[in-house]
């Protein structure tokens, strides 16, 4: 009832607000007109407008329009809406090194300065944890099959000022085989540097691969193989790295030796001339 602008009807005979409630998935409500009763599977756009699809106890499924004030919760009639659309995920600030993220960057044509490590396996945990890092500064990774050549190798790469090369090696301590070839790399613009472990495999945190400690390998065996023998993994050492790779999902998984040395071969070639 009305006068003019002014609503003249009681109080009490106004409709009462219906509350609005995303149709979440899974929420239990019952249409108002036919009193079937289930879950809610999804909503869609449709020609004929907004709908919803319910699921009751026995599998069954029902579609309704979302009509205003068509179903009830708890005995009390809601009118659903459809829920908000998900947030998109917040971008990480950190790339797996650590280093601050620069969204939208990108990759650097290739230096002509190179990485050098020993194997697939050093490279792709590179890769893995720095790998953002080398395209944002235009670093290409490559590996050997071995370092026994190193200073042939080197001699052939040619490095100079513009042109850098940093090599990273496995069990680079004092007196190793490792160690006698690394020094006869005299080149001023060539940096060779290792972490202690036999393998790179080590150089992951055994907490994050979900082991108490790396084995010790009795000398004289192959050591990957004695490895997943005194885990009780299958003797595929492909598919054991591959279980280890996945354990890899930052710097943090990595231990403090292989951190460092990474790090001081990317600032040694990106730094040219210096």
């Amino acid at each position: 009832m009305r006068y003019g602008d002014v609503d003249l009807t009681p109080p009490w005979k106004k409709p009462k607000a219906v509350p609005e409630v995303p149709a979440e998935a899974d929420l239990v409500v019952e249409e108002v007109t036919t009193g079937f009763c289930g879950a809610v599977v999804r909503t869609e756009k449709t020609a004929e407008g907004l709908t919803v699809t319910l699921e009751d106890r026995f599998g069954k499924h029902r579609v309704f329009p979302m009509a205003p004030r068509g179903f009830m919760i708890d005995g009390k009639t809601v009118t659903l809406v459809r829920p908000a659309a998900p947030a998109a995920p917040a971008r990480p600030s950190r790339t797996a090194s650590g280093s601050v993220a620069v969204p939208g960057a990108r990759a650097r044509i290739a230096r002509a300065g190179r990485i050098y490590v020993e194997g697939r396996h050093d490279a792709e945990l590179v890769e893995r944890v720095w790998g953002d890092d080398l395209r944002i500064e235009g670093v290409v990774v490559e590996y050997l099959e071995g370092i026994d050549d190193l200073p042939g190798i080197v001699a052939d790469f040619g490095p100079g000022p513009d042109a850098r090369l940093g090599v990273l090696v496995d069990h680079l301590v004092p007196g190793s085989k490792e160690s006698r070839i690394a020094a006869e790399v005299t080149s001023e613009h060539a940096l060779v540097v290792g972490h202690p472990y036999i393998d790179v495999w080590e150089a992951v945190k055994p907490s994050s691969v979900g082991i108490a400690a790396w084995p010790r390998v009795p000398r004289g065996q192959d050591w990957k193989t004695g490895v997943c023998r005194a885990l009780g993994w299958p003797e595929n050492t492909g598919a054991a790295w591959q279980r280890i790779l996945g354990s890899v999902s930052s710097y943090r998984d990595l231990d403090p030796a292989l951190l460092g040395r990474v790090e001081e071969l990317i600032d040694f070639v990106t730094q040219p001339g210096s």
